[in-house]
Parts: C-alpha cells; sequence; structure tokens
C-alpha cells in the first residue's frame, strides 16, 4: 500500500475549518429572484443574455418560428424569405434578384436588357436620357462577330433610321397622313412628284406639262412644241443637228417641212438621194452621178405659171429646151443673146404671107437667122 504524504496530510487537516465556514455561508445565501427588478410587461435586456426564448411576442414583433430564420452577426440580416409590404428609401441590391411575380416601376434605368417574353404595355416606349436627348435611340440588336442592326432615331432631319431593309407583308402598303402612296405593284394617285432615274416597261404613260427625255427629247407642254436635239424647236417638231434642224410645222395657215437652217434638204431611198433641194432654192431629182432616175407627172406640170390650163399637159411661162435646142417665141430674129444653130423662135404675131418663125443657122451673138414656113395668103 502507498503511504501518504505527510507534509499533504497536514495541510488537508488545517484546510477542513476553512472548508466548514465556506459550506456554512453558501448554505446562508437567499436563491428567490429580485422581482422588485421587473415591472408588469417589460423585460430589460440587461437581465437576459443567452439561452433561447420561444413564442416571443411584442407589440412589434410576433415570434412563431419553429427553427432558425434570422440570423443577425456584423454584417448585417441574414435569412431565407423576406415578405414585405413597402421598401422605404434608396435599396441597393449587390447580387442577382429573382422575381417570380411581376415588376410595376414608374422608370426603369438598366444598362442592358437580356429577355424572352412577351411584353406587355399600357404606355408608350420612351427613349431618352436625362439631358432630354432622343437622337440615336432606338432599338439594337447585337449579335457577336456580327454588325450591329439598328432602328433608331437621327437628326439632320429628324428621322427613323434602319440599318437594313424593311420588308412588308405581300398585303401591306404604306400611308402617309392616312394616303395610301405604295405597295407591292403600284404607286398611290396622290403621288405626283418624283426624281426616278429608270423605270422598267410602262403602259399607257400620260404626262401633263413638261417632259424631258435623256436630256435629249424636250416636249415644251406652254409652246406645244416637240424637240430632238433641242429645247427651242423652230417648229412643231424639231430636229437638231449639230447646227442643223429639220422642221415640221403646223402653224396656219400652212403647213412646213424642211430645213430651217442654210443646209441642204435631202429626200433619200436606199440611202441615197432621190431629190434635192438646195439652200439657194434648187431642186435637183435623182443623183448626178447616174441616169437612172424616172419622174412621173401624173396630172399637169406648169413652169412659171400660177395656173395650168385644162387643154394642156405642161405650161412654160419662158424659153424652154430639149435636146440642146432652144424654143422661144417672139415677133422677129433675136438682137442679143448667145445662141446656138438649130435654136428657134416661134413668131408670136403670124399673118399670111409671113412665116412661122426662124431659125438659127450659125451659132454666135445673136448668131445669124433664117425664117421658115412661110404662111400662105
Amino acid at each position: 500500500m502507498k503511504q501518504l504524504d505527510p507534509n499533504k496530510v497536514r495541510i488537508a487537516v488545517e484546510g477542513l475549518p476553512i472548508l466548514a465556514e465556506v459550506v456554512d455561508a453558501l448554505s446562508s445565501i437567499d436563491n428567490t429572484p429580485d422581482l422588485s427588478k421587473l415591472a408588469l410587461n417589460s423585460l430589460s435586456g440587461d437581465l437576459i443574455q443567452g439561452g433561447t426564448i420561444s413564442k416571443f411576442k411584442s407589440t412589434g414583433i410576433k415570434d412563431e418560428s419553429s427553427r432558425l430564420v434570422v440570423f443577425i452577426n456584423d454584417d448585417g440580416i441574414v435569412t431565407d424569405t423576406l415578405d414585405v409590404e413597402t421598401l422605404v428609401g434608396n435599396t441597393n441590391v449587390a447580387g442577382d434578384l429573382h422575381v417570380d411575380g411581376e415588376v410595376y416601376a414608374k422608370k426603369l434605368h438598366v444598362d442592358e436588357v437580356t429577355a424572352d417574353v412577351r411584353n406587355e404595355r399600357s404606355g408608350p416606349l420612351e427613349f431618352n436620357d436625362k439631358d432630354g436627348n432622343i437622337y440615336n435611340k432606338g432599338l439594337l440588336w447585337l449579335a457577336e462577330g456580327k454588325t450591329t442592326k439598328q432602328l433608331v432615331y437621327r437628326p439632320n432631319p429628324d428621322r427613323l433610321w434602319s440599318s437594313d431593309s424593311v420588308d412588308l407583308h405581300a398585303d401591306a402598303a404604306y400611308f402617309v397622313n392616312g394616303n395610301y402612296v405604295i405597295d407591292k405593284s403600284s404607286l398611290g394617285p396622290d403621288v405626283k412628284t418624283s426624281s426616278l432615274k429608270q423605270v422598267g416597261v410602262l403602259n399607257d404613260l400620260k404626262v401633263k406639262g413638261n417632259l424631258t427625255l435623256s436630256q435629249h427629247l424636250f416636249w415644251n407642254a406652254d409652246a406645244d412644241r416637240l424637240g430632238l436635239g433641242t429645247e427651242a424647236p423652230n417648229g412643231a417638231v424639231g430636229v437638231m443637228g449639230f447646227d442643223s434642224e429639220f422642221i415640221i410645222d403646223v402653224d396656219q395657215p400652212e403647213v412646213r417641212v424642211g430645213t430651217y437652217t442654210t443646209h441642204d434638204l435631202h429626200v433619200i431611198t436606199d440611202d441615197t438621194s432621190r431629190i434635192v433641194v438646195s439652200a439657194n432654192g434648187k431642186v435637183n431629182f435623182g443623183n448626178k452621178d447616174t441616169s437612172d432616175a424616172k419622174v412621173s407627172i401624173h396630172g399637169k406640170l406648169g413652169v412659171g405659171v400660177n395656173q395650168v390650163s385644162d387643154d394642156v399637159s405642161l405650161s412654160v411661162a419662158g424659153p424652154i429646151k430639149f435636146e440642146n435646142k432652144k424654143f422661144q417665141t417672139g415677133s422677129g430674129t433675136p438682137v442679143e443673146g448667145q445662141y446656138r444653130k438649130g435654136d428657134i423662135v416661134w413668131n408670136e404675131d403670124p399673118k399670111p404671107t409671113g412665116y412661122v418663125g426662124w431659125v438659127c443657122t450659125r451659132e454666135g451673138t445673136p448668131g445669124e437667122w433664117k425664117p421658115f414656113g412661110q404662111i400662105s395668103s
């Protein structure tokens, strides 16, 4: 058996009286709570520390929880579910906000919206900034690696601007102030002014007023004149070349066709001149380089006369020449002029025993003449 240390035994014996005094003192302590510190319906926080209070209820708080719902530390309040009727003051949400119901807001400012939902609105969709600027605001379609598609409002002039084509339904049309303007196949009846550069085939085209085609064909509605190559034709129809003009004019009381400028007029067939009216008034039938021209006159021909008598086919007002022989009338042999052998002067006042006329027997000025065809008495 292990022996006790005499020193330790001595210490224990000396401490027994002290222990007895302590036990006696503890038995005399009153453990009844001091209810004087508790007022009716009141509880001081100084009297509560630690432990669990259940079914707690106050004027502003009612605790019916059966588990831990609210946790408070130096960083704030942590809870799973918050049912609040009104949030007062500025509220910042640092993380994600998920709303299963509807959000009502008088004004919503966002940097980016991603949505795949149907939007219902009872008011207009407004685009502006804090300075009231409405320009370059609108709809943007963003795709990575592709050009941004836009439908925005632009200035100078104020207008809606689209980066892409606008495709209407086949049965739809554009209207301006309630008036039909254009659909897939026709223009509205109120479209009166245009700057078209190119059109396809036109049917039943009606033009009121002046008309210009390719800066070459001009219709002057005020003068009722048509010009080809000229804006100021000198006839009802004028065709202008480099420095010559051909006209057709129907001004009363005559109709004129020909060159208005001092140029010869050629009537051609087969790219060959058949009739040439020179600027000085000479008229040539046929081509001088050929002799195959034939001129037929079905009727009567007058040269230098105003009227042709019904009893003749040819009437001339002066001397004539055929087969290089000249024929003229007179009261005697010529006294001046150039004549050739065989030329004849017919007696314009024949009398009995006189002569039918005179014939040139030697050319000259006026040559030598002999009478022929004596008239009987």
